[in-house]
């Protein structure tokens, strides 16, 4: 993790150092191109684009801006030949002719895959390179969730910087309102508010898995001490295994409500099938009660009786904490998916 983290420090350097060198330049006409591909855009797309703008560019008036323009094309051109397809981060390509310091005309081509994602798509014949893009990238990287919902269905999805991302979606089938009377219309209404109450549900549900995962990232804030009261619900059904790889002899916990221990593949390495021996088992609830004051927190129990109680168990999976410090929880996104409580086949 540390040596992923100084291997993106030194790209931002290096694309900040880029970007001041671009912003810099300089040229004669319009003769300096600006090219970005965002992941899985094509290379046939842009080749056939610079194509026609060849043949526009022939029809630029000025014969030393026209020969430069065309020039540029051609070399950007080129340089795609190089690719077989867009890279997976995105391709950005500046190419063009500079004036440098002493008044002299100098050929740049600058090609390269970014350090993540770049969603812009540009093409730019301009007197100086647009580096707007190449900025966007240093942005911060927080990611935020987000759910739409309507009647129709809802979508989960984050957005990190300009970078989006669709995890889940699904439709639903509500019933309308209709204009029945007498008895049947209280039925239907009866009929109609619970459909409308399984459908918040599970949405409730599926936020939880994408968005919230506490059983998997909270013991590890716990390992952390950074958990000053932990928060449990009384009933929660969830038992944490200790299991051991019989092949290579590891050791993997996992925690697994009532429904994950029925499958088999819970118990099985995803990667070799291996078998995952049983070590210990124990409920979740009993396993916090024990060991909680190992981390340096207090626990509390809460019940599902109240609105608020109600609302935490469905909301939160039935497990929270009060942190003594500010966390960043997507470091935990690290761990392996074995680890999971949650999953979903999307």
């Amino acid at each position: 993790m540390a040596d992923q983290e100084s291997d993106k420090n030194i790209e931002i350097w290096k694309i900040k150092k880029l970007i001041k060198a671009l912003e810099s330049a300089r040229g004669n006409g319009t003769s300096m191109i600006s090219l970005i591909m965002p992941p899985r855009d094509q290379i046939s797309r842009v080749t056939k684009m610079l194509g026609d703008e060849f043949g526009t560019a022939s029809n630029i008036k000025s014969r030393v801006n026209r020969q430069s323009v065309l020039a540029a094309i051609t070399s950007a051109q080129q340089r795609l030949k190089l690719y077989n397809k867009v890279p997976p981060n995105g391709l950005v390509l500046y190419t063009g002719t500079v004036v440098t310091e002493d008044g002299k005309e100098k050929k740049v081509t600058i090609d390269f895959e970014p350090f993540k994602p770049i969603n812009a798509s540009l093409y730019l014949c301009d007197n100086k390179f647009h580096t707007e893009a190449l900025n966007e990238l240093l942005e911060s990287d927080d990611k935020f969730g987000f759910i739409v919902m309507d009647g129709n269905g809802t979508l989960f999805g984050t957005l990190s910087g300009n970078t989006r991302e669709v995890l889940h979606k699904f439709t639903v089938d509500l019933p309308k309102k209709h204009g029945r009377g007498g008895q049947s219309a209280l039925r239907f209404a009866r009929l109609r508010m619970e459909k409308r109450h399984n459908y918040v549900r599970k949405t409730a549900e599926l936020a939880t898995q994408f968005f919230i995962n506490p059983a998997t990232s909270q013991p590890n804030a716990l390992e952390m001490g950074a958990v000053e009261t932990l928060i449990v619900w009384e009933n929660l059904d969830i038992t944490r295994y200790v299991l051991k790889n019989s092949v290579t002899g590891e050791i993997v916990i996992k925690h697994l409500n009532k429904e994950q221990e029925t499958d088999q593949n819970n118990f099985r390495d995803a990667a070799n099938s291996a078998e995952l021996e049983v070590q210990e088992k124990m409920p979740l609830l009993e396993w916090f009660a024990n060991e909680y004051k190992r981390f340096g927190c207090s626990l509390e129990f809460v019940t599902n009786k109240s609105q608020e109680g109600s609302q935490f168990c469905r909301g939160f999976g039935g497990i929270g904490g009060i942190l003594r410090y500010q966390l960043d929880i997507r470091s935990f996104d690290e761990l392996s998916d074995d680890g999971e409580v949650y999953e979903d086949s999307d």
